[in-house]
């Protein structure tokens, strides 16, 4: 006689497990994109300021970074976002609250702000460094020791540091979304 195989397959999460997951995410994301941001507009203005970055690829990476900086606060917006849908999303009256497609929407340009903000700060970022092994190869040796204007200068640093900042926190928005958008298109919502 024939018998049913019960599924290994988990079951998939209900919606208020969705909404609280969601949620709990959009709070992390927030903070995670505000902290980084903070700290990479503040380390990008400190060396658009220092006038010690001397690289040529310096300008460059700094103007590149400049629009990553701005997709990254668009982030943090939505981010907020994210986290008033949630809030809408565990109402109970379903009148209230927002369509699956609303939210694989709002998802989806997340997930678009992200990566496109990826690809400025990873293009930023390659720049720099590139930039900055040219010059320290091109140097010879000892040069640095009697020619002050020859060393590597901190603010050039600084701007690695400020790009790989905003490299991560489109990195985590992006896993974000993707992941929640992943779970939405299983979920029945």
């Amino acid at each position: 006689m024939y018998e049913p195989v019960e599924s290994t397959n988990k079951q998939l999460p209900n919606k208020q497990k969705f909404a609280r997951t969601f949620r709990i995410l959009s709070r992390i994301s927030y903070w995670i994109h505000l902290i980084l941001g903070t700290i990479s507009g503040v380390t990008l203005l400190l060396v658009v300021f220092s006038r010690g970055a001397t690289n040529s690829g310096t300008g460059a990476g700094i103007f590149i970074a400049m629009f990553s900086l701005l997709a990254l606060g668009f982030r943090v917006y939505w981010a907020w976002r994210y986290s008033r849908l949630a809030k809408k999303l565990q109402r109970v009256n379903p009148g209230v609250q927002p369509s699956r497609t609303e939210i694989i929407q709002m998802l989806r340009i997340g997930l678009l702000v992200s990566f496109g903000g990826l690809l400025l700060a990873l293009i930023a970022t390659e720049i720099s460094l590139i930039s900055l092994v040219a010059g320290a190869i091109a140097r010879p040796q000892g040069v640095a020791v009697y020619e002050r204007e020859q060393v590597i200068k901190i603010a050039d640093l600084l701007l690695v540091l400020a790009q790989l900042n905003i490299l991560g926190a489109h990195f985590f928005g992006g896993a974000n979304s993707l992941g929640l958008l992943n779970w939405i298109s299983k979920e029945e919502v």
